[in-house]
C-alpha cells in the first residue's frame, strides 16, 4: 500500500465532504491496529468512533484478517441469483442464531442504505403478497437517518440530506423526533420526558387510515443525527401501536447491531422485537462492505404461499459475497472468542462516568449516553451552525483523536475493545479541546 502523499487528490470526489476544505488540509490515515490509526505522518490516532461506526472488534483482528485472505484464494466471487455458494447459508444460520433466533431469515446487501431500501420494499411487497396492496405509506421520523437510496432519504428525516434532490418517495409521512433538550439535558440511558411522542402514530394512523400505511422505520438510536436516545417506553408503545394497526416496525440497526449498546442488537437492550431489522457497518468489522436485512418468518413465508418461481424480485449482483461472508463469519467468531460484549458491558459505567465528566466545560450544552456511545451537544456559533463542532473535530484530528460531528454535537462510538486507559486518553484529550475552542 502506498503510504506516501498522493501527488494529486482532484480526481476524488469526496462523499459527505467538504472538498475544498480537506484538499486544502488533507488528514490521510494509511494503517490502522486495535484501538488506533496512523496518519500518512506516522502520527497515532486514537479511534474515537469505530471508523464510522462500524468497526466494534478494533482494527486488524488476526482471524478476519486471516479469513478475508483466504476465501479471496478460494473463491472470489460467486453469484447468487439462482445458485450460491456455503458460506452465504452458513452465516445465515450463525446470524439467526446471534439474535436468539427472534428472526427466521436474512436477506444480504452491500451497505446500511441497501439494507433500508430493501427492508422498505419487502414491506411493500409483503402486503401487497397478503391480498393488502392498498398498503403503500411509509413512515419516516425527523431527524432520522437512513442511508443515502431514494427510499432511504423519503424516510429519513435530516433536511441537508434531502433538498438537493426533489420530492423524493411519494406517500411518505414523518413521526416527531423525540430530542428535548429542555427536559432530557445531560441523560444517562434513556431520557424521561417523551414516551408520548410515540403517539403521533396514532394521529398518522387516523389522518391516513392503517390500512394505508405499509410500515414504521426507525433508528431505536439515532446516531447520525446527534445520538438521540428514545424516552423511557417510546420503543414499546411504538409497537403495540403497529402491532394493534397491522403496520410493519422496522429499525434501523446499521450503527446499534453489532455490540453498540453492549447487547447483540438495540432491540435486545429495549426488549422491544421489530418486524425487519436492518443491519451493515458492524457485520464485517468494517473489513467488506455489507449489509443485511433480518426478516420475522411470517413476512418471509408469505412470499412462500406465491405460485412457484421468483418470489421477491430483488437483489445485488454483490448480495452474499463470498468474501464478505467470510469476514462477517470470521467477526462472529471474535465477538465470541474474546467476549467483546461481555467485555463492553464491563467498560460501560467508566465510559459513561468519564463522558458525564465533560459537563462544565466551555460551549457543552448537553451530554446523552446510552451503551458504548455518547452525543456531546455544543452551543452553535450565532449565525454559523455546525461551525464550532467542525472546528473542535479539526483540533482534535491534530491532538491524535479521531471524533465525529454532525451539526454541532459531537458523536462518540469507540470500538468495544477499549480498556479504561483509551477512555482516559480520550476525554483528556477531548477536554483540551473543548476548552480552546472559539
Amino acid at each position: 500500500m502506498n503510504e506516501s502523499r498522493p501527488e494529486s487528490m482532484s480526481a476524488f470526489w469526496m462523499p459527505f465532504t467538504n472538498n475544498r476544505d480537506f484538499k486544502a488540509n488533507p488528514r490521510l490515515l494509511v494503517s490502522a491496529e486495535g484501538m488506533y490509526y496512523k496518519d500518512v505522518d506516522g502520527n497515532q490516532i486514537l479511534d474515537g468512533t469505530a471508523g464510522l461506526w462500524c468497526v466494534p472488534c478494533g482494527h486488524a483482528q488476526p482471524k478476519i484478517v486471516s479469513a478475508v485472505r483466504e476465501m479471496i484464494g478460494q473463491l472470489d466471487f460467486a453469484p447468487t441469483f439462482q445458485m450460491g455458494h456455503p458460506a452465504a447459508f452458513d452465516l445465515a444460520e450463525q446470524l439467526m442464531d446471534y439474535t436468539g433466533h427472534k428472526f427466521g431469515h436474512v436477506f444480504y446487501t452491500n451497505s446500511g442504505s441497501e439494507a433500508v431500501d430493501t427492508a422498505l420494499k419487502i414491506a411493500l411487497a409483503y402486503h401487497k403478497a397478503r391480498g393488502e396492496g392498498g398498503r403503500t405509506r411509509l413512515i419516516g421520523r425527523e431527524r432520522g437517518y437512513h442511508g443515502v437510496g431514494f427510499g432511504g432519504l423519503s424516510v429519513g428525516g435530516i433536511g441537508p440530506n434531502r433538498k438537493s434532490f426533489g420530492p423524493l418517495l411519494p406517500g411518505v409521512d414523518h413521526l416527531p423526533h423525540t430530542h428535548n433538550l429542555l427536559k432530557n439535558a445531560f441523560s444517562r440511558g434513556e431520557p424521561d420526558f417523551g414516551v408520548e411522542l410515540a403517539d403521533e402514530l396514532e394521529r398518522l394512523v387516523a389522518l391516513h387510515d392503517a390500512s394505508t400505511i405499509a410500515a414504521v422505520i426507525i433508528e431505536p438510536v439515532s446516531g447520525s443525527t446527534g445520538v438521540l436516545v428514545p424516552p423511557k417506553g417510546y420503543l414499546k408503545r411504538l409497537r403495540e401501536i403497529c402491532t394493534k394497526h397491522g403496520i410493519l416496525l422496522i429499525f434501523d440497526e446499521v450503527i446499534t447491531g453489532f455490540g453498540r449498546l453492549t447487547t447483540p442488537f438495540a432491540a435486545d437492550y429495549f426488549e422491544v422485537e421489530p418486524d425487519l431489522m436492518t443491519t451493515a457497518k458492524g457485520i464485517t468489522n468494517g473489513v467488506i462492505p455489507m449489509g443485511a436485512v433480518f426478516s420475522k418468518k411470517f413476512i418471509h413465508d408469505a412470499f412462500m404461499e406465491a405460485p412457484a418461481g421468483i418470489e421477491l424480485f430483488h437483489g445485488y449482483t454483490y448480495s452474499g459475497h463470498p468474501v464478505a461472508c467470510a469476514a462477517a463469519l470470521a467477526t462472529l467468531e471474535t465477538f465470541k472468542e474474546q467476549q467483546i460484549l461481555e467485555h463492553a458491558k464491563g467498560m460501560q459505567a467508566y465510559w459513561e462516568d468519564a463522558v458525564h465528566a465533560m459537563k462544565g466545560l466551555p460551549h457543552v450544552i448537553d451530554i446523552r449516553t446510552i451503551g458504548l456511545v455518547a452525543g456531546i451537544e455544543l452551543e452553535p456559533i450565532a449565525g454559523k451552525p455546525g461551525a464550532r463542532a467542525y472546528q473542535a473535530f479539526k483540533k482534535a484530528f491534530a491532538d491524535g483523536l479521531l471524533i465525529r460531528t454532525t451539526g454541532d454535537i459531537i458523536a462518540l462510538s469507540p470500538p468495544l475493545i477499549l480498556e479504561k486507559q483509551h477512555i482516559d486518553e480520550l476525554f483528556g484529550k477531548l477536554a483540551t479541546v473543548l476548552k480552546n475552542l472559539d
